[in-house]
């Protein structure tokens, strides 16, 4: 596949009919509020108008302490934001490419499910949905801790042979345990009750599906797919075994199972049980990656003139898909609450302007992607909120990602003075 340069242009906000005086002093002032509120030590956002980068920069430092400031190609750990990065592209390729059916039961292709009587049935839009009914997740963690000590028999401080999946610095993890967490979700409960359960459980297991359909190691088959083709040079797993030169934002202070600032490294504990390589969790991006990767799904499907999933494809994966059961998700993807549009700012997840086609999603780490094909708007917010520790949730509280996006759709609406 010959090389196609797909870097980001750049232009002020002006040229696109955007008001910059009124988003550099709303954006600065959200940012400065969070960083004294300690809803995260820095942050960035980089946001895209029609295919063009209109506004990127980044806010305080990388811990409270102040010693490195938060540059614009720094790395971050995107937590749940893999989900759409990371799986999703390639379960929508094998829909396309008629290796996947939505409709048919999931055990179809997933044989563990097969003689589970509340799987069998299960479909890939409703466990995409969250719609099937599967537990929200599963502390693997537990099976590995006992009395606050690593069981051995799981994980080693040295490489071995049987132990050669990295976890952290100087852990390891035994290569079967990936087989036991399969097994504990293929034996996990499914409630009868159909209705909207955000569960990550499926994302678990779904690079292991993609292996089997493909014939091709996960990682490789999203390099060789979206990542390399789309020119996103940072965005993947496991960037402490890789030569990248970006600084890596940390994130939580682990007491209990790294005992040590997480850095570098997937702060997702399951993610992290995998070796680092999961759905769930695990990817690492700069925002000019994640931006190449939102625009080339605002533009449903298509980069630098090639169609690398089907425009049919897309919209049915980023519509919703139960709205009588009062669930707004799309297939993986986060979809505006249905009653968005109705709601005051402070209530609406995300802006009440952003439009009803438009999908994205959030990271516990204190990420969030989203993309409005309507009004041509990409959103990129990277942080991390869960520094020193998970406990600090205003960046929920004070509905700071909400509040970014919002200050993009009234810019629109003010006539530029300059």
């Amino acid at each position: 596949m010959g090389h196609t340069q797909n870097e980001l242009i750049h232009a002020y906000p002006s040229k696109l009919g955007l008001d910059s005086t009124f988003i550099h002093q709303k954006v600065d002032s959200i940012m400065l509020l969070g960083i004294k509120e300690q809803a995260f030590p820095g942050a960035q956002l980089l946001v895209a108008k029609n295919d063009t980068v209109v506004f990127h920069q980044a806010y305080g430092f990388h811990t409270y302490d102040s010693l490195q400031p938060v540059a614009l190609n720094d790395l971050y750990d995107l937590a749940s934001v893999t989900k759409v990065l990371g799986p999703l592209p390639a379960l929508m390729k094998l829909v396309d490419e008629g290796k996947l059916d939505l409709d048919k039961p999931f055990s179809t292709y997933w044989k563990p499910w097969r003689n589970r009587k509340d799987k069998k049935d299960l479909t890939l839009r409703e466990i995409l949905s969250h719609q099937a009914g599967l537990i929200p997740y599963i502390v693997f963690l537990q099976k590995v801790i006992k009395n606050g000590k690593l069981k051995s028999r799981f994980v080693r401080t040295t490489p071995h042979k049987r132990f050669e999946k990295q976890v952290y610095d100087n852990l390891y993890i035994n290569r079967r345990f990936e087989h036991k967490m399969h097994r504990i979700i293929n034996r996990s409960k499914v409630s009868n009750e159909k209705k909207y359960v955000y569960s990550g459980l499926s994302f678990l297991i779904f690079p292991t599906l993609i292996e089997q359909l493909t014939q091709t190691d996960y990682q490789t088959y999203l390099d060789n797919n979206f990542y390399k083709p789309l020119d996103c040079h940072t965005l993947g797993y496991l960037p402490s075994l890789k030569q990248w030169v970006n600084p890596i934002v940390p994130t939580e202070n682990d007491t209990l199972f790294r005992k040590t600032v997480v850095n570098g490294w997937v702060h997702d504990e399951n993610a992290s049980l995998m070796g680092g390589v999961s759905g769930n969790a695990g990817l690492f991006g700069t925002a000019d990656d994640l931006a190449k990767m939102m625009l080339f799904y605002q533009n449903f499907g298509a980069a630098n003139g090639r169609q690398l999933i089907s425009k049919e494809t897309f919209r049915e994966f980023t519509t919703v898909q139960y709205p009588k059961n009062e669930n707004r998700r799309g297939l993986g993807f986060d979809k505006p609450l249905l009653n968005n549009s109705e709601l005051p700012l402070e209530e609406a997840y995300p802006s009440p302007s952003a439009s009803p086609t438009s999908f994205g999603h959030s990271g516990f780490t204190g990420t969030l992607v989203w993309a409005d094909p309507e009004n041509k708007l990409v959103f990129i917010f990277l942080s991390n909120r869960v520094y020193p520790s998970r406990d600090h949730r205003n960046l929920y509280d004070l509905n700071i990602r909400t509040a970014l996006m919002d200050v993009f759709y009234r810019a629109q609406r003010i006539p530029d003075q300059n």
